[in-house]
């Protein structure tokens, strides 16, 4: 069985690492992978956002599974174009992945089905975000929507 992982951080490290353990596997892939990787699993200088690149080299490799983990490829609908092309994955599809791919979108569908979360507004003008910010209890956090890399937010 020939495996891709799509991603190249601590958290696709330990996916690989993981994945190692089964008996049936042959080879396994990283796109781009990193040093530490290396020792685990093949890299290829595959950039996680390249979906053309990444369908047409799992294709031309017979990928029999692949694994998809970053946001930004979930979100661009990487899961979508390998599925198209037969290839199964593991990750959700860009419309399942909206959901952490807009901060905006999923507190929209936590207020319309109750799910309890903090207090939160959103805006598309300065003037009426700030004057939201200077009536709201602080501390306040501050995200923009989409996505940032975990880097996105600023705690007021």
């Amino acid at each position: 069985m020939k495996l891709l992982v799509v991603g190249g951080g601590g958290r696709e490290h330990a996916i690989i690492r993981k994945l190692k353990e089964n008996a049936q596997l042959d080879e396994i892939y990283s796109l781009p992978g990193n040093g530490g990787i290396a020792q685990d699993a093949i890299c290829v200088p595959i950039g996680a956002k390249d979906i053309p690149a990444i369908v047409e080299f799992a294709v031309a490799n017979a990928i029999d599974y692949a694994v998809v983990a970053p946001d930004d490829p979930l979100v661009l609908g990487c899961v979508d174009a390998l599925e198209a092309r037969g290839i199964p994955c593991f990750g959700p599809n860009a419309k399942a992945a909206i959901i952490e791919g807009s901060k905006a979108f999923s507190k929209e569908l936590m207020r319309k089905y109750g799910i309890p979360t903090a207090r939160y507004e959103t805006f598309d003008q300065i003037d009426a975000a700030l004057a939201y910010v200077r009536s709201a209890p602080t501390p306040i956090v501050v995200k923009a929507d989409g996505l940032a890399l975990g880097k996105g937010v600023i705690i007021a």
